[in-house]
């Protein structure tokens, strides 16, 4: 399948534009190869590319007390990358990173702009890509002020099964907000439930 099709294919449920828009899109970009524990984006740097996987898996990371800390998990038809700093174009202390090894379609700063200013589907194309990143981030927030735990590691297993194969289990724990001996302990009370 070409990379235009997958594309289309990811966003068709949530907005149905011709093939053609999504040609144009991935015309303007590229697909890169990443190895497993890639940084993808350093601490105190400028993003530079938006990107979307195709396959595989990362995280965006933040140090904090000396320790990286989990704020996102990213998989297959998801957007990928430090989306404030892309936007404005301004150094963040996240560090982007691929978790196994994975294939990215990535878009420049410059052509996601220029995207945007030269079609009537490219506008709707960007508009649409800042609404997903901005509706999954207040999803997580609330999720994470309204849910346990245990309720949001259940949701992360029913929306990627082999999340344990796929994601280091410390940033899985870090991203529920809990040690990684309490996931254990979460991961065992689950196993006996079922």
């Amino acid at each position: 399948m070409r990379t235009e099709e997958k594309i289309k294919q990811a966003f068709d449920p949530y907005f149905n534009v011709p093939l053609e828009a999504w040609k144009f899109f991935t015309d303007l970009g590229e697909i890169i190869s990443t190895t497993k524990d890639q940084v993808i984006k350093d601490t105190d740097t400028t993003e530079k590319y938006l990107s979307f996987i195709l396959k595989g898996s990362g995280g965006i990371l933040l140090w904090n007390n000396n320790n990286f800390v989990c704020i996102d998990l990213c998989y297959e038809a998801e957007f990928f990358g430090d989306y404030m700093s892309f936007l404005n174009q301004q150094p963040t202390p996240l560090e982007v990173v691929t978790f196994e090894p994975s294939e990215l379609f990535r878009i420049s700063n410059a052509n996601f702009h220029k995207l945007s200013d030269n079609t009537e589907f490219g506008d709707k194309i960007c508009r649409f890509a800042s609404e997903a990143l901005f509706v999954h981030k207040q999803k997580q927030q609330i999720d994470i002020l309204t849910k346990t735990a245990t309720e949001r590691y259940i949701e992360l297993q029913t929306r990627q099964p082999k999340i344990l194969q796929r994601t280091p289990q410390k940033h899985i724990a870090s991203y529920l907000g809990i040690t990684p001996q309490s996931l254990s302990r979460i991961r065992k009370e689950q196993t006996t439930i079922y």
